[in-house]
């Protein structure tokens, strides 16, 4: 078993290999792990992991009555996520390699991002300024008959497009070349299609790429014959954002 340590980013939303992660960075904790990676040189990879927020967990304490302006909000690299961090998040996330960070003037940081590989959560240590975490590398095993499955994800993929720029009256640009290699085409379609932070997590804890594209071509299916039967698709992209509001 191959383990690192690395600094912990937590987010709302799930981050697959090969893709693109912009962060506006406005929160402390946050902030002092930018600090710190900027302090890799520049020829070595500035890494983090990203997991993704179990629902409900990250949420201000509340009571009856109206909110008090006066009390001080919850601080800390754990501030939020309960008593015992690791029961807050997914198991499963993905390094991100930041290929830009650039500080603001007001200390915020503007970071630019690409995953790169899955890894299973092992322990989370909050005794820092931001939280850092054991994590175990989990290998891509292609599976049986991956090929064949990416052909024809891309093909459900291709026709769940044309129906959900129809479904938004937007056109769809056609000259956008699409990947052939199965995992890519796995990493692509969870992270494009219109999916629930949920199921993109199964997605991303599928166990080899095979299982990820038999799944995606059910869901393609399925959201295809949705989008074909209704008239209009709610704002989804309202709460789907790739920017993340630390």
């Amino acid at each position: 078993m191959t383990t690192v340590r690395l600094p912990l980013f937590p987010l709302n939303s799930v981050l697959f290999p090969g893709l693109v992660l912009p962060l506006n960075v406005f929160e402390e904790r946050y902030r002092a792990m930018m600090r710190e990676l900027l302090k890799v040189p520049d020829e070595e990879q500035r890494q983090f992991a990203v997991v993704a927020i179990r629902d409900g967990r990250e949420v201000a304490p509340s009571e009856h009555g109206l909110p008090d302006q006066t009390a001080k909000a919850e601080q800390g690299p754990a501030a939020g996520f309960g008593d015992d961090p690791l029961k807050a998040f997914h198991a499963v996330g993905c390094v991100a390699d930041a290929a830009t960070i650039r500080e603001r003037e007001d200390g915020g940081f503007e970071v630019l991002a690409t995953g790169t590989t899955r890894v299973r959560l092992l322990s989370v240590d909050a005794s820092g300024p931001f939280l850092t975490a054991e994590l175990e590398t989990l290998e891509e095993k292609p599976g049986d008959e991956a090929g064949a499955l990416a052909e024809g994800v891309l093909r459900a993929f291709r026709s769940y497009q044309k129906r959900l720029a129809g479904a938004r009256e937007r056109s769809l640009s056609t000259s956008a070349e699409l990947p052939d290699e199965p995992s890519v085409v796995s990493y692509l379609v969870a992270a494009a299609a219109v999916l629930d932070t949920p199921t993109k997590q199964d997605l991303l804890e599928a166990p080899d790429t095979a299982s990820r594209l038999r799944e995606e071509l059910k869901l393609l299916r399925t959201e295809t014959a949705i989008i074909r039967n209704l008239p209009s698709l709610p704002a989804t992209e309202l709460t789907r954002g790739t920017t993340s509001l630390n």
